[in-house]
């Protein structure tokens, strides 16, 4: 073996794990900005005290917290009832039992939920920029 560290064949930039920077030139996009070069580029304590704000938050505790302990609720209701109520999971429709289709339908509950949550969250994105963009400098 050679005496000599291998060669390291990553490319050379501005920082170890950012190459965008070598083809750009003027300021980085606010996106790529770390928290470093973001601190004091907004009061985010006169956000957090805004009235549009708190509704925004308000809204979505309002729409995730019953969402959470609906599903909770559904999902958990597959072995409590196999477990209190096993005669009547074992009642067979068709070539499959209760279980497995209420077992089967937790998967489109989940994608229901997963869905409406999307398109809350829209919305949520859509007031969060209206938000922000009333303390823009």
């Amino acid at each position: 073996m050679s005496s000599q560290t291998p060669r390291d064949f990553t490319p050379e930039s501005a920082a170890p794990t950012d190459i965008a920077p070598l083809g750009r030139t003027g300021s980085k996009p606010a996106h790529e900005m770390t928290a470093e070069e973001e601190r004091g580029s907004v009061d985010w304590d006169v956000i957090a005290a805004d009235a549009d704000f708190k509704k925004l938050l308000a809204a979505k505790i309002r729409f995730i917290l019953p969402m959470t302990i609906f599903f909770l609720v559904y999902y958990f209701t597959l072995p409590v009832l196999v477990g209190w109520f096993p005669d009547f999971m074992k009642t067979r429709v068709g070539n499959v039992n209760v279980a497995y289709l209420f077992a089967f339908s937790q998967f489109f509950m989940a994608w229901i939920v997963a869905g409406i949550y999307v398109s809350k969250a829209a919305g949520w994105d859509k007031d969060a920029a209206a938000v922000l963009a009333k303390f823009k400098k």
